[in-house]
């Protein structure tokens, strides 16, 4: 499914639930962050070593959480306007920029830094 058809699917299931009152930028971006809160209770103090088995353990409660940031942000840039396939683009051109991989490769170094 494309980004304009996942983000129809989206309005069309707060739509029919008269949820738009509700959705405005200010709640939907708490909401994301609440939404990346709970994805991140799988995580919180588990050692490098135990990340795989709490993914593989957690699976489909990860996704799911995953899944919900994805909508709410989906739901925000539509309300908003952004078209976020091209905002996408723009950021990774952006980012290709400020990274080359010939600098950035292998390390974690912000791009003010290389």
């Amino acid at each position: 499914m494309t980004i304009e058809a996942l983000t129809a699917r989206i309005c069309a299931f707060r739509d029919a639930r008269d949820w738009q009152q509700f959705h405005n930028p200010k709640d939907l971006a708490v909401a994301i962050a609440a939404e990346a809160g709970e994805l991140l209770q799988h995580f919180v103090w588990k050692q490098p070593g135990q990340l795989s088995q709490v993914v593989q353990d957690k699976r489909a409660e990860i996704t799911d959480e995953i899944a919900d940031v994805a909508i709410l942000l989906f739901e925000l840039a539509h309300n908003l306007g952004i078209p976020l396939d091209e905002a996408m683009q723009a950021k990774l051109d952006r980012n290709e920029r400020r990274y080359p991989a010939d600098k950035a490769r292998g390390n974690n170094l912000k791009y003010n830094e290389l």
